[in-house]
């Protein structure tokens, strides 16, 4: 069950960090093609807007990938706890607000993740 969270952790930094990636270094030239439903000349207004919300995914892809370097047992799943639930009431406003995709991509991966390490 732990080789199976720290998986799941793995995975939703990586992912984490491919959203800081995009929104602050690509958000140019990728959002367009990602986006399509938005016009082009949005994207350079909201090039900062972007950047700020890559910075925050940033910070949850190194609060999770943190947890790999805690070796003590509780202060782990504390913060793997923390960093989760964080990444799931992201998902879930996301999914509210902006694109239900944005559940199953973001919160499903870190409600499972939360399950688990509270079954442990």
């Amino acid at each position: 069950m732990e080789i199976l969270i720290k998986i799941l952790i793995g995975l939703i930094a990586l992912f984490h960090c491919y959203i800081l990636w995009f929104e602050m270094f690509a958000w140019e030239n990728r959002g367009p093609k990602v986006f399509r439903n938005f016009p082009k000349d949005l994207f350079p207004k909201t090039k900062a807007m972007a950047a700020n919300q890559g910075l925050y995914n940033g910070f949850l892809a190194a609060g999770l990938i943190w947890t790999f370097f805690i070796s003590h047992p509780e202060w782990n799943q504390n913060v793997a706890i923390f960093f989760l639930s964080c990444v799931a009431i992201a998902g879930i406003y996301g999914a509210a607000t902006a694109d239900k995709k944005i559940f199953f991509v973001q919160a499903l991966p870190a409600l499972i993740a939360l399950g688990l390490i509270l079954l442990t």
